[in-house]
């Protein structure tokens, strides 16, 4: 890492300390940008990743999307371009060097503002990407972070120099390596835009059934041509991914409320507990019941004196 870089992430490790001062993820007073902290090499966590660039200022974690692990570091940016479900592990932190990163979030329609400022005139691509990746940071994209970030220091900056900082930084993404993975996500007509709609349909509809010829009908693609694209975006099936979306509802619903896993399994959409149960367990190593005792367990444990 070069001097200046080092420097950079200094500053920026100063700053999400003095703004988390406790682990966890800590919204900002700008809009879409994260801090987030951890002082124990935890986990694994797991969540829906909205479209968002994350970078780590201190530590080490690696991201699994079905079965593909994203590793990032000091050194690296990472891109999620669609909501995507997955479970991320922190593998290096400690007390006295805690995991730090800043993740900003954007929409599709900020990708199109900076394409139409820049006067790039995108076609639509036939073939899908993957909606996941990792590049190496450069100095300019690290710059424009931080300046973004310093404006924590100066809210009344924030309305007039975020905009233009987060547009910086898309552009910087766009100008990078896999700039033409993240267009596409924005471009209306594109293979990876249509199955963002399809993405969108699951994700606001989990818990019902579909037919794959319907979600077919949303992009407007052949049976074969979604289950395809749908896999080169999201690395697993619609019905993989509506399940781990299930699975991760259930979860969150059994360590937030004193709910029998039955019930819950019928809220996410299972018509058989069993099933449920087996799935749950392939997932997250245990049946419902002991795994949430086992994850009270380790969160009781972590926030003990």
């Amino acid at each position: 890492m070069s001097d200046q870089l080092h420097k950079q992430h200094s500053e920026l490790a100063k700053l999400i300390e003095r703004y988390s001062g406790r682990d966890g993820v800590h919204a900002t007073s700008i809009p879409s940008l994260f801090f987030m902290r951890q002082s124990t090499a935890a986990g694994p966590a797991y969540g829906v990743f909205k479209p968002s660039l994350c970078i780590v200022v201190q530590g080490v974690k690696d991201v699994w999307l079905a079965h593909e692990r994203f590793r990032y570091s000091p050194t690296d940016y990472l891109v999620a371009s669609v909501d995507l479900p997955v479970i991320g592990k922190v593998v290096e932190s400690s007390p006295t060097i805690p995991y730090l990163a800043i993740k900003l979030e954007f929409t599709p329609k900020q990708i199109i503002e900076v394409l139409n400022d820049f006067g790039n005139r995108v076609k639509p691509k036939e073939n899908a990407k993957r909606a996941m990746f990792v590049s190496q940071i450069e100095l300019s994209m690290l710059d424009a972070v931080l300046r973004l970030a310093r404006l924590a220091d100066n809210p009344k900056d924030i309305p007039v120099l975020a905009p233009l900082f987060v547009k910086e930084i898309l552009y910087r993404v766009l100008q990078g390596p896999y700039g033409t993975t993240l267009e596409q996500i924005a471009i209306e007509g594109s293979s990876t835009y249509r199955i963002k709609d399809v993405i969108e349909k699951i994700m606001n509809n989990y818990s019902r059934s579909f037919r794959i010829e319907e979600l077919a009908k949303i992009a407007n693609m052949s049976v074969p041509s979604l289950h395809r694209h749908f896999k080169e975006v999201t690395a697993m099936s619609p019905i993989q991914f509506q399940k781990q979306l299930r699975l991760q509802e259930a979860r969150r619903l059994l360590l937030a409320e004193s709910t029998d896993a039955a019930d819950v399994a019928f809220q996410v959409g299972y018509e058989s507990p069993s099933q449920f149960s087996r799935e749950y367990s392939r997932m997250f190593g245990l049946p419902p019941i002991e795994d949430i005792k086992r994850t009270r367990a380790q969160h009781a444990q972590n926030i003990s004196p």
